[in-house]
């Protein structure tokens, strides 16, 4: 049977009443899916592009997340503890001290500094601590005490971590530091959210009787500077020129021969060596320490973790018993 043209025409097509409800219900649904997204903070591109949801205004990007605990102010350290690769006990052990401490309002890194290995065996062992956990910074340079080792970390630094994906600078501050201090991450914070980030030098001042930071230079036992010095360190001929010698007094060589660090802060008495023996950089330890120099043995370690109680809020398990 053959069916009437004009019949067949009504029957494919809808009615004006019933498409303008399609239409009306089709655009209030692509507006409560661009309130939703708005909402939400979440990008649904292709459905903004179908829908041109231009109603709703949503600011965020990706590029500015920032992890929940963390905002655009935080402090951003970078602290390099100058050791040796064979060095494998000591870098596990100061993991732990470190990996316990959250300051708040801080991002802290922690890294290790060496220079080239020259055995197989750190070749295997170091790829497996880099793998296991990215704090490992590796020098192009040989293994040296004072001729050149501090510059070659200094100076390697802007090349290695500026970046235009990252924040700038990458690190409001750096840190020098030994292997054998223990450093309070949340005094070190504390003390230095009133300072300036440009043109900082900060530490516990040489020599010892003295409270004066412009007198000499800062102990080598944990200096910090601003980034912006990190970035002339990099490209000065004064520092590039003058490598040999004590590090820490060559470090502050630079400072005064290159009018720099005009911010200095010394931190003294809250960083001083381990209280062995009574001399002018030492006494007992009290609350407001920042950092413990010279614990070169565990003995010294372990006296210094009780009298900071930093085992206080472990948490009662049935896993284990520690009166």
């Amino acid at each position: 049977m053959t069916m009437n043209p004009n019949l067949q025409q009504v029957m494919m097509k809808p009615t004006k009443p019933g498409r303008r409800r399609f239409i009306i219900s089709s655009f209030f649904f692509i507006l409560f899916l661009c309130a939703v997204a708005s909402i939400n903070e979440v990008q649904f591109g292709n459905l903004l592009k179908f829908g041109s949801c231009t109603f709703f205004s949503n600011n965020s990007s990706s590029a500015s997340f920032l992890p929940l605990n963390s905002t655009s102010d935080d402090i951003r350290i970078l602290i390099g503890i100058l050791t040796l690769p064979d060095q494998y006990h000591r870098r596990h052990f100061l993991r732990m001290i470190y990996g316990t401490q959250s300051p708040a309002g801080a991002k802290v890194d922690i890294k290790f500094v060496f220079c080239n290995l020259t055995k197989e065996d750190q070749k295997v062992l170091v790829a497996l601590e880099i793998m296991r956990y990215d704090d490992i910074i590796i020098l192009n340079c040989t293994e040296n005490m004072n001729q050149g080792k501090t510059y070659t970390y200094f100076s390697s630094l802007p090349e290695m971590l500026n970046s235009t994906e990252g924040p700038s600078p990458p690190y409001h501050y750096v840190m020098k530091a030994d292997d054998d201090i223990y450093l309070r991450l949340d005094k070190l914070v504390e003390s230095l959210r009133p300072l300036p980030r440009e043109d900082l030098y900060y530490g516990y001042v040489i020599p010892c009787g003295s409270m004066n930071p412009f007198h000499h230079y800062m102990s080598g036992m944990g200096y910090l500077v601003s980034w912006d010095i990190v970035e002339w360190v990099s490209v000065s001929e004064i520092s590039r020129n003058h490598l040999e010698g004590s590090e820490d007094r060559v470090f502050g060589d630079w400072m005064r021969w290159g009018k720099r660090g005009k911010n200095r802060h010394t931190v003294k008495w809250a960083m001083y060596n381990y209280p062995d023996r009574p001399t002018a950089c030492t006494h007992e330890l009290w609350p407001d320490t920042i950092g413990v120099h010279l614990l070169k043995k565990q003995e010294k370690w372990i006296e210094t973790l009780k009298y900071f109680n930093v085992t206080q809020n472990l948490k009662p398990s049935k896993l284990y018993h520690i009166p």
